[in-house]
């Protein structure tokens, strides 16, 4: 069967690349043929953005904030930063062609998909997903012969953000599909209220692979020794969080390292694009081989903790979607490993995580995920 992803834009998102790598990997193994649509964030919406952007940093800039007025890199200048994520969409993702405009029949005609899945990450949250009708595949409503599917979708919160007329259309396109399942327990929750539509909750795909295979990516590339043992995947700096490295370093005696741009191309000073670049997404698996603790404020960081069982601590990040993190600690009864600030920090108090009860847990899930991709994709032959 050849069936089309629709996911996020891929872009410099090690958990987005890898969430899309991982689902098409094992839909290749159930023995489908597997592209995922390869939507472009260019568009006249990002023009208009990007204008208000400038209006709204140029009067910051006037009352004295040290900000940059374009915090956007330009198309070469993009180039070189995504050159190492980019190599490893080439390798590792079969994509469709480039898509700048909105999704419509001629996508359908050229490469006449059996089936659309849409997911997994925040493709149900309006900030984040370009297009949003066609997360809901829209341009195939009225298309009978095509089956469709949401795997692991995510609205990210468990607010609702779509008004009315959005609630009202996208329920309608959602009770088109053969079967919805979400990221969060919070989202079978909307589904039923806001769609009223039933949806099963799954996992992740990134947690359908087990490590073996993640390490086998990071071998090929032969990606050399993490510089440390405390692997740090922090994306949003502050101080506070600064202090909870400090401290978690002090107690273990262990080296903080981390994998990500020296510096972001969005922070005001003086800055070389190089020094912008994201290292290779092998490079930060590899972190979490050689980590010996992790802190993280990433929805993803947490889950490659849970997957080459290292002990953790996830800092909630609310802006980037909390509930997230609650969803994915209380299926493995590890909500104390989430913390708001220093101040919830107690390491005396950080009770020893039981992995193989861990283990038995993510196979039980993955078993489950499996089957509902294995049940109504043969349904669909």
């Amino acid at each position: 069967m050849k069936i089309g992803i629709l996911t996020q834009p891929l872009h410099n998102n090690y958990g987005g690349l890898l969430q899309n790598f991982a689902l098409q990997t094992v839909l290749n193994e159930l023995g489908h043929e597997v592209y995922t649509i390869n939507i472009s964030r260019k568009g006249h919406h990002l023009t208009f953005m990007k204008m208000t952007s400038i209006a709204k940093r140029s009067f910051l800039r006037i009352l004295g904030h040290d900000i940059v007025i374009r915090a956007w890199p330009t198309e070469q200048e993009s180039e070189i930063i995504s050159q190492n994520t980019r190599q490893f969409v080439k390798r590792n993702i079969k994509t469709t062609k480039s898509i700048t405009q909105k999704l419509n029949q001629r996508l359908i005609k050229e490469y006449e998909f059996d089936a659309y899945i849409v997911g997994s990450d925040q493709v149900w949250r309006p900030c984040y997903s370009p297009q949003q009708p066609a997360y809901f595949l829209d341009f195939i409503k009225n298309n009978s012969n095509v089956k469709k599917l949401a795997y692991a979708a995510s609205f990210g919160v468990s607010e609702w953000e779509f008004n009315k007329k959005q609630t009202v259309y996208y329920g309608e396109l959602l009770k088109l599909f053969d079967a919805v399942s979400v990221r969060e327990d919070s989202g079978v929750e909307l589904c039923k209220r806001y769609f009223d539509v039933d949806a099963t909750h799954l996992l992740d795909p990134t947690m359908l692979l087990n490590k073996e295979e993640y390490i086998s990516l990071v071998e090929k590339m032969n990606i050399s020794k993490s510089p440390g043992n405390l692997f740090i995947y922090i994306l949003d700096k502050n101080e506070d969080k600064s202090v909870i490295v400090d401290s978690v370093a002090d107690k273990y005696n262990l080296e903080p390292f981390s994998v990500l741009p020296k510096k972001n191309f969005s922070e005001p000073g003086k800055r070389n694009i190089n020094d912008c670049v994201f290292p290779p997404v092998e490079e930060w698996i590899r972190g979490f081989i050689d980590a010996e603790f992790v802190i993280t404020d990433s929805f993803h960081g947490t889950v490659f903790s849970i997957i080459f069982n290292k002990p953790f601590i996830s800092i909630a990040n609310k802006s980037r979607g909390l509930t997230r993190f609650k969803s994915l600690l209380k299926m493995f009864q590890l909500e104390d490993r989430l913390i708001f600030s220093y101040k919830d920090l107690n390491l005396k108090g950080l009770k020893e995580i039981d992995w193989d009860k861990i283990n038995d847990t993510l196979k039980e899930e993955r078993d489950n995920s499996e089957k509902f991709l294995e049940r109504y994709l043969n349904y669909i032959s």
